[in-house]
């Protein structure tokens, strides 16, 4: 037992200074055993209770002066003392209580805050910025609605259903990519000790006993197209709407290119003088430059649009980021619904009837190549910056048919113009 010391009132220990020197100091102040003040060489003070508990010595530290008054500290140091005779060590318990608040913590992450940590943690698996970007955008149009404020520990297998089954029949290749990238953020949240247990977005033993097999349900190219003999009448409804949707949607259109590389293109890239717009690699799907020609009529819808001082972006949103990818998929919905408002049957895919949407446009160029004109399969797969399959044909290509496929995107603008009779083009060479 340490030998008790006289008992300091508050005005004394406010009264105690460190000697000089270059260590702690400290003093006993009495009323509890081992009870004492450590005063540091800048004069920082703080209770420290020395104590033996088991077999070790220790100093205990009760916290600052004079957040802690002297009252406060013995009464403090008689509870600590209370603990060690039971065989409770007040250092280890506080350890354990430290890493069970952490970890209380840790399992108490939203899928919201999981997402932004695990694509922090994931840099280097991304290709580039824009690999990187399309992951946060489809987490942030389509899974976080839904399960954002949900804690990573209580989603089920049920709640990442209510995510992919909207999407599954209609967006399949979309619902699978995400259905991917939920397993991706829940499956860092499992190693980083924020849950544990399944992980419910895993297809394998899980999903796959409760949705059709993707291949089943459709082919990657599956995204309702829009009919050919609709495509002029859709195009002189499109030209009625207004709005940077809608006029982003036109030019998605007349240059047969995806929604992305049109919601992320920026003035730098189009060369007006020379009817060229040069998107970089970077932005392209496969990672290389694509250049395309702009129609007379994509020029006019260019040099109409308003310029917003320090925004680089040809369509920017409302509050002055990028347009959402479900901008234009509701401005293609709410054309087809005002079709069909008026008793007619709406701008719907020939053989799947579903309704078309902007993707699907893509397949109304490559469908007018092919029944409608002379044009060469190849100089249509250039337009659409496919992958040439052909690795014979690859090796050789250099080129991109830039003029040829300059007099094609003209005649596509006046197809959809409805400028060409009959619909027919065979102009070629």
């Amino acid at each position: 037992m340490p030998k008790i010391a006289e008992e300091l009132s508050a005005l004394d220990v406010k009264r105690l200074a460190h000697p000089g020197g270059k260590r702690n100091v400290l003093f006993s102040v009495g009323g509890v055993p081992g009870l004492h003040m450590q005063i540091t060489p800048n004069g920082g003070r703080s209770w420290v209770l020395r104590a033996k508990v088991g077999t070790l010595r220790r100093d205990i530290g009760l916290g600052g002066f004079p957040g802690v008054t002297l009252s406060q500290a013995r009464d403090k140091a008689r509870e600590a003392r209370a603990k060690i005779e039971s065989g409770v060590d007040p250092v280890e318990e506080r350890k354990a209580a430290k890493a069970a608040l952490v970890a209380a913590q840790r399992r108490g992450l939203t899928f919201a805050k999981a997402v932004e940590k695990c694509l922090a943690a994931k840099l280097d698996a991304f290709k580039n910025a824009k690999h990187r970007q399309q992951w946060e955008n489809t987490l942030a149009a389509y899974a976080t609605p839904e399960l954002g404020k949900m804690l990573v520990q209580d989603i089920t297998t049920q709640d990442v259903l209510r995510v992919l089954q909207p999407l599954w029949a209609d967006r399949t290749e979309t619902a699978n990519r995400l259905r991917g990238r939920i397993e991706a953020v829940l499956s860092w949240a499992t190693v980083a000790g924020h849950r544990h247990g399944d992980n419910p977005a895993r297809w394998a033993g899980n999903l796959k006993e409760l949705l059709p097999a993707p291949s089943k349900v459709a082919s990657g190219d599956n995204h309702p197209a829009l009919a050919l003999d609709d495509a002029p009448r859709w195009f002189a409804a499109l030209q009625s709407r207004e709005g940077s949707g809608a006029r982003a949607l036109e030019l998605l259109a007349l240059t047969a290119t995806r929604s992305q590389e049109v919601r992320g293109a920026l003035w730098e890239e189009i060369d007006l003088d020379n009817a060229l717009w040069v998107i970089p690699g970077a932005r392209m799907k496969m990672g290389k430059e694509h250049r395309v020609p702009l129609s007379n009529r994509a020029m006019a819808l260019l040099q109409a649009l308003p310029r917003l001082e320090g925004n680089p972006l040809v369509f920017p949103a409302a509050r002055g980021g990028m347009l959402s990818d479900m901008t234009l998929s509701a401005a293609m919905k709410r054309m087809h619904e005002a079709e069909a408002a008026q008793g007619r049957s709406g701008f719907i895919d020939r053989t799947s009837k579903r309704p078309a949407v902007p993707h699907g446009l893509r397949s109304t160029f490559r469908d007018w190549v092919a029944e409608r004109t002379a044009y060469p399969g190849d100089m249509a797969e250039v337009a659409l910056a496919h992958k040439i399959s052909n690795a014979v044909e690859a090796s050789y290509r250099r080129g991109d048919m830039i003029e040829k496929r300059r007099r094609m995107m003209a005649d596509w603008s006046n197809f959809m113009d409805g400028k060409v009779w009959g619909g027919q083009v065979v102009r070629i060479g």
